[in-house]
């Protein structure tokens, strides 16, 4: 009986490291290594050793995601890909506000890491990290999705929402490269590590690079409308949505209302549930960040809230994103 557990466990395990092998081996080739040399004068004038972190292409002519902060600054951006020399990348845009970037490097028919789906993750789901940290390239680590939709604070000084939270094994230099499923698709760009604490780090969710990746491409920047409020994605009862007839099981839950912004003016308190914004139905933060693009500025949306028992409609005004936090 002994033997036949070991077996079993032996067999569980065989396959764990024959998935995790098959994601490296898929994405490892699209992952890039990404090295910059700051302006002279900069913090850290120390040359091409000036800052390095990660990245990984996304379409085979050459565009690559990284992390804004890995490439914020830079003077001079190479970029290097599994077995080829480093080439000079363009940075096609940023948008601190989430810590997310775009490169460019000349090429065609480079291998391609896919995007998957984030909004579909569940808390257990497997999680592998390829990057390059410390200078180590290309270094494979493996856990799982400890939690969803947690906010985190950029550099920006903005709070991204719905972002992922897993145990594999983060380092200063895996910032931009891919978090990935066990399908081998992208579910999350590698962002930041919790430093007091070893086993929690975070990812941008890829619902949410995609969107941004988008955006940069077709306009160079993101322009956003602003509320004031801090947000998170959750479940709503099946009662109220039921009694409601709403179209989804989830919701935008406002976590926190800045005194005197739009949204405050707006009648709107922490803990309601945003249902529908402007006429639409939304499920989740990032369906408010795409709504609230420039313009949304100054004009009057309708908004659907759940308060307790009730649904209330409300009617807000963004202005320009002009602030540094909140939604």
């Amino acid at each position: 009986m002994t033997h036949e557990i070991h077996e079993e466990d032996a067999q569980l395990l065989d396959a764990y490291s024959r998935v995790v092998t098959r994601v490296a081996e898929k994405i490892g080739p699209a992952t890039a290594k990404v090295e910059l040399k700051k302006a002279q004068g900069g913090r850290r004038g120390r040359g091409s050793g000036d800052g390095a972190g990660s990245g990984f292409v996304f379409t085979p002519d050459g565009f690559i995601v990284t992390n804004s902060h890995v490439v914020h600054g830079a003077e001079k951006i190479l970029v290097t890909l599994p077995g080829g020399e480093p080439r000079v990348a363009r940075l096609v845009g940023e948008d601190p506000h989430t810590d997310l970037a775009v490169l460019s490097i000349y090429g065609s028919d480079l291998p391609v890491a896919d995007f998957g789906e984030s909004k579909k993750l569940k808390p257990g789901t497997l999680a592998i990290a390829i990057g390059n940290p410390f200078g180590f390239s290309w270094t494979v680590t493996a856990g799982v999705v400890s939690a969803l939709g947690r906010s985190l604070r950029t550099p920006s000084g903005r709070v991204v929402d719905d972002v992922i939270q897993t145990d594999a094994a983060l380092n200063p230099g895996n910032s931009g490269g891919p978090l990935v499923g066990s399908d081998g698709r992208v579910i999350g760009v590698n962002t930041a590590m919790f430093l007091p604490a070893q086993g929690i780090c975070f990812a941008i969710a890829v619902d949410t690079a995609k969107w941004i990746a988008t955006k940069l491409l077709s306009e160079g920047s993101i322009k956003r409308g602003y509320l004031g409020i801090g947000a998170q994605t959750a479940p709503v009862h099946a009662r109220y949505q039921r009694h409601f007839q709403l179209e989804n099981g989830t919701a935008i839950f406002v976590t926190a209302v800045e005194p005197a912004g739009p949204a405050s003016r707006a009648g709107l308190r922490d803990g309601d549930m945003i249902v529908r914004f402007g006429g639409k139905a939304v499920a989740a933060v990032d369906d408010l960040h795409r709504i609230l693009t420039d313009d949304a500025v100054g004009k009057s949306i309708e908004i659907e809230v759940l308060r307790g028992n009730e649904k209330k409609t409300l009617s807000v005004k963004p202005e320009p994103d002009s602030r540094r936090s909140a939604a």
